[in-house]
């Protein structure tokens, strides 16, 4: 059952049958809930779109099978039974045929004396700070737990203030996007955790803009897009 006029909270119902639903989530809504949190989540308001369709019970509601960053907006993917969780999950990487991310960064002065390529792969460990946000070491003297991490961009807009990147992800840690990027001198617009000095949207301009992938029992091919913003695009060229 495909549905594009769902909406509460500014959560969109992109797409449901009985093994699985497909979102859009703005940014500032967490993904789920943690523990002893007792605001909204997009889990929790799908669950209750669907508890008043009558859709709901101890064997049907969703279950996250992936996340996306509090801040980050974009399409993202919920089973809604356990069997199907742990198909998705077991599987991800193989049904999961493309998730393209757009991203709005700054060009520090580093980056101007050392640009990033058009294209390429970003392939630098990621640690996690006492605040649990990710980052690129820098200081070799201190010994930090890294885990390994590959970003694949392309630079779609570049005017010398500000760049726009469309991002691919082989490793999906924990801020992965913003901590590359940052590392290369491209903090994300908006991302003080990784030291951007502007705000222009008045959020962090990283998007999920698109979820291919394989249904992993009906077998279709299914592919949801939800752009981001115009005017990120629209800004570089004012700028």
């Amino acid at each position: 059952m495909k549905n594009n006029s769902v909406n509460n909270d500014r959560l969109e119902l992109l797409y449901q049958d009985k093994w699985l639903a497909v979102i859009y989530k703005p940014e500032g809504l967490l993904s789920v809930p943690f523990e002893g949190y007792k605001g909204k989540s997009a889990q929790s308001i799908l669950e209750e779109m669907l508890r008043r369709r009558g859709q709901i019970n101890a064997h049907h509601k969703p279950f996250a099978v992936h996340r996306l960053d509090r801040d980050t907006s974009g399409v993202m993917m919920f089973a809604l039974n356990e069997p199907a969780k742990k198909k998705i999950m077991d599987n991800w990487h193989k049904m999961v045929t493309s998730r393209l991310y757009r991203a709005l960064a700054e060009v520090s002065q580093y980056a101007k004396r050392n640009p990033l390529s058009e294209n390429g792969l970003i392939d630098d460990p990621i640690a996690l700070n006492a605040h649990n946000i990710g980052f690129v070491p820098k200081d070799e003297s201190r010994k930090f737990k890294t885990m390994p991490a590959r970003t694949n961009y392309k630079k779609l807009k570049d005017d010398g203030k500000y760049a726009l990147f469309e991002l691919s992800l082989d490793t999906g840690k924990k801020n992965q996007i913003r901590a590359h990027l940052a590392a290369h001198g491209y903090p994300l617009a908006g991302d003080k955790e990784h030291r951007a000095v502007t705000n222009p949207f008045g959020r962090l301009c990283l998007h999920a803009r698109t979820l291919e992938f394989d249904h992993p029992f009906t077998h279709e091919h299914l592919v949801f897009e939800v752009p981001e913003p115009q005017e990120w695009s629209d800004y570089i060229h004012k700028c």
